[in-house]
């Protein structure tokens, strides 16, 4: 069959999920606390509806079936995340064996499957006993961080060869630090510096120490939500406020993990504003000496940014939207249910991005997804017919297809996520799966898309 969109041989298709989104059984098997199970417990009205990650899609129960349907809808390859507080629940110190066994099987069940396990060591969930030591801001928690991920490459790195040091690293330096949307709900841009920094020397260290293995096949990346700026206009203000945007939200991770430095602008800016963070002798050969072989990268919607129209508060705490504004694009194409721009160019952006500017270093869709609030709605037949799924993921393959075309080396594409899964703050607001999850009685149903990405996955490509 001639297929409009055909991918390159042996095509990563999949779907992305991580721990304390899908596993449950928080407080089963030995597992430790983590940020989320403790803000939980103090705070449980900021949460969705109330619902915390105590139980949600439950895959830790449940994860042979999942892995089954996995196979029956044509993944390849998954991605999940190593809980932190699961394998040692004190975040250092003795390793839980009930843990060690449940992701062994994970990745058994995986294989038995033909299915590629991608393993990411950190999503979001910090351990509780180490937050309670200043979690990034202590330097103590990167070594700790890295006896961790030396523990998961000596128990799992006979049959993992695709890891990950982290996901979007910059989001719980915004929430925890910034913005107010993770714990510790601190807002105080020094100490967000320093949360980012030591989480790139915590990359730069677990590289490091996967690089003393001997699993010559085997690769270290790390996963990044490179969401482009664009400008609202070609006027200098507007470029110069996209450019800062850019620095602070994607550079300040994608150079260090792919270049081994952070871009001289914004090294500047912090300096000019009194934020730097604290560093030691010898970090930058570390960083510089322990790059990313590989990069996911996170898409879902454009940041589109203008210059300030409003001199910031001088009395207010120092912020990355002291240089610019964000900008509502009049015409804009958007996903309703969630308030996010649809611009499936975005992906073919960040793809040139990569090609021209980071060595065109091996790279794939790690996530990408359309969360929709009420899908039952769409019900008909007892399937959620979730056409806006399809057509968001047609929209994007295609331009990943003309990246790939003019020889960007993007090697797949994941969904988020395989099942509806717990959205933080937003717990099951916003549905992303290709199955549906009952919450009362954990019941998973395929959507539509899940029968359109079996085929397009069977058929490496769709016309």
């Amino acid at each position: 069959m001639t297929l409009k969109y055909r991918f390159p041989e042996g095509f990563w298709w999949g779907s992305a999920t991580s721990a304390t989104q899908m596993e449950g059984a928080a407080f089963e098997g030995g597992k430790g606390w983590n940020i989320w199970d403790y803000w939980y417990s103090r705070e449980p009205d900021r949460f969705f509806e109330g619902v915390g990650p105590e139980e949600t899609s439950d895959f830790y129960h449940r994860y042979k079936e999942d892995i089954r349907r996995m196979k029956e809808i044509g993944h390849n390859t998954f991605r999940f995340s190593i809980s932190w507080s699961r394998l040692i629940p004190d975040g250092d110190g003795a390793v839980n064996e009930e843990a060690v066994t449940f992701y062994s099987n994970v990745i058994d069940e995986l294989l038995s499957q033909g299915i590629e396990p991608f393993v990411n060591l950190f999503h979001f969930d910090m351990p509780m006993e180490m937050q309670k030591i200043g979690g990034w801001e202590n330097r103590y928690v990167t070594d700790a961080y890295t006896a961790f991920a030396k523990e998961c490459f000596e128990r799992f790195g006979d049959r993992v060869s695709t890891w990950f040091t982290f996901n979007e690293p910059i989001v719980p330096v915004e929430g925890g630090y910034l913005y107010d949307f993770h714990y510790p709900n601190v807002v105080d841009f020094k100490r967000a510096a320093q949360v980012a920094y030591h989480t790139i020397i915590a990359h730069a260290k677990a590289v490091q120490v996967f690089r003393s293995f001997s699993m010559p096949e085997a690769k270290i990346g790390i996963i990044l939500n490179l969401t482009p700026s664009y400008p609202r206009s070609n006027n200098p203000a507007d470029l110069r406020a996209s450019r800062i945007a850019d620095l602070f939200f994607n550079r300040s991770f994608l150079d260090p993990a792919v270049k081994g430095e952070f871009p001289q602008e914004l090294l500047e800016i912090l300096e000019e504003h009194g934020q730097l963070p604290e560093t030691k002798e010898g970090d930058s050969s570390l960083i510089r000496e322990n790059t990313a072989d590989m990069l996911g990268v996170n898409y879902y919607q454009p940041r589109r940014v203008k210059a300030k129209e409003h001199l910031p508060n001088p009395y207010g705490p120092f912020m990355m939207d002291w240089f610019f504004d964000m900008y509502e694009m009049p015409g804009r194409k958007m996903n309703p249910y969630r308030g996010w721009e649809i611009y499936e160019k975005g992906i073919y952006d960040i793809m040139m991005n990569l090609k021209e500017n980071y060595g065109n270093i091996e790279s794939f869709v790690s996530e990408n997804g359309m969360g929709v609030q009420n899908e039952e709605r769409f019900l008909e037949n007892g399937q959620i017919q979730d056409d806006y799924r399809i057509d968001f993921i047609k929209g994007h393959l295609k331009w990943l297809h003309q990246a790939i075309q003019e020889g960007a080396n993007a090697k797949g594409y994941h969904l988020w996520s395989f099942m509806d899964n717990w959205s933080w703050m937003n717990a099951y607001k916003n549905r992303y799966g290709f199955f549906a999850v009952d919450l009362d009685t954990k019941e998973r149903t395929a959507k539509k898309s899940a029968a359109w990405f079996k085929e397009t996955a069977q058929n490496n490509g769709f016309s």
